[in-house]
């Protein structure tokens, strides 16, 4: 049997997937990589390859297989390509941890067959919960699966709890650095561009996941996702901007006793947390240093102005397939927003307007969650092919 922890690293020519591998690469004699897959991206899951030397690696568009397959015949390596692929590939005896860094609704389905296979979750794809939250929880505790967060906040919430989980938490702090766009108005907004909502002030992350943090329906998903992580109601739950992101999130006992986590923003950090747990490795990140913070700002978020928080919070009191709706619209209404087509006010518009429009199935299987999803987007291109 093989003494190193063998992970699997789904979405790793992404921002959190290479910046795992750079931690993987750190401690050889801890891990062992044995998967690795990309959506799209075939050069770099070609050049990681080859470098890394994994068991296996998936592509998922399949018209990119032969490409993959062709750069890497002289490797010993397996080749696989599609969804199906994907979700087998997590199942393997050699996989001890897999790291779901996938964007957006891509995520579920693997994540579901890693859980059912018994595997250790290392969460970066906070929409698997905030589409089936109920659904992967439920089967979680029925497998035995341990899901480490891997999103800063959620991981900041998780490092607060070691050594509380027999106290009851009586509120969550998830801290929002704020984007771009902190302090602006409504008409402010009105004129913002593409370029300005990808300028993130403090986080190096994906052209989507930044356009969320812009129109805080990041932490509006973080919400959702904190609810089922750690078995939150809604009002357990609140956002504070904190411009510097040098505390990551807090929790709240029922003494009034507070704890939080801190530190430079830097995504490595509760990555290796989430690999590596109970463990903390040594490192040679930089550290934090109170005279280069003399001050630590808070301050309420907007929600009247950022009406995607608002919204999530509202679709997270709807239960059901209400915020699976909402992911969706999201996804196809940034995308639109990236390519151009609508302005930055109307991702938010688009996105309340599907969510108002679909039917709400309340304690839904697995096939009522995609067939929600799909609905949803469908009912997204039709609003936006209405206004653009």
């Amino acid at each position: 049997m093989n003494s190193k922890k063998g992970i699997a690293i789904l979405g790793s020519t992404g921002s959190i997937g290479t910046q795992a591998l750079e931690v993987l690469e750190t401690y050889p004699d801890y891990f062992d990589l044995q998967v690795l897959t990309a959506g799209k991206n075939a050069d770099l899951l070609i050049e990681q390859a080859l470098k890394y030397h994994p068991n296996s690696v998936v592509i998922g568009d399949e018209s990119l297989y032969q490409k993959v397959k062709d750069a890497l015949w002289n490797q010993d390596i397996h080749v696989y390509a599609g969804e199906q692929a994907l979700c087998q590939v997590v199942e393997s005896n050699e996989v001890h941890t897999v790291l779901t860094a996938l964007v957006g609704y891509a995520g579920l389905k693997p994540t579901i067959h890693a859980i059912e296979a018994g595997k250790t979750i290392a969460l970066a794809n906070k929409e698997t919960l905030v589409v089936a939250g109920e659904l992967i929880t439920k089967l979680a505790k029925e497998k035995g699966v341990n899901i480490y967060p891997v999103d800063s906040e959620h991981s900041a919430i998780f490092q607060c709890l070691v050594g509380e989980f027999q106290n009851p938490i009586e509120k969550i702090y998830l801290t929002a650095s704020g984007g771009p766009f902190r302090g602006f108005t409504y008409e402010q907004l009105q004129t913002v561009s593409l370029a300005q909502a990808l300028k993130h002030p403090n986080w190096s992350m994906g052209a989507k996941i930044t356009i969320d943090s812009a129109s805080l329906m990041n932490k509006g998903l973080e919400v959702i996702e904190a609810k089922w992580l750690f078995g939150l109601q809604t009002d357990q739950i609140d956002v504070i901007v904190h411009p510097q992101s040098i505390v990551h999130s807090l929790v709240q006992f029922e003494d009034g006793s507070m704890k939080a986590q801190m530190g430079l923003p830097d995504m490595k950090l509760p990555i290796q947390y989430a690999l590596t747990f109970p463990l903390r490795l040594p490192t040679n990140f930089p550290r934090f240093n109170f005279m280069d913070y003399p001050q630590l700002t808070f301050e309420a978020p907007d929600r009247k102005v950022f009406k995607n928080l608002d919204l999530a919070f509202k679709v997270m009191d709807m239960h059901g397939t209400a915020a699976c709706s909402l992911n969706a619209a999201n996804e196809i209404a940034v995308d639109a927003f990236l390519n151009e087509k609508i302005s930055f006010l109307e991702i938010a518009e688009i996105n309340q307007a599907v969510v108002e429009s679909a039917s709400n199935v309340l304690t839904p299987s697995y096939e009522q969650y995609v067939q929600a999803d799909e609905v949803a987007r469908e009912a997204a291109r039709e609003f936006i092919r209405k206004i653009s």
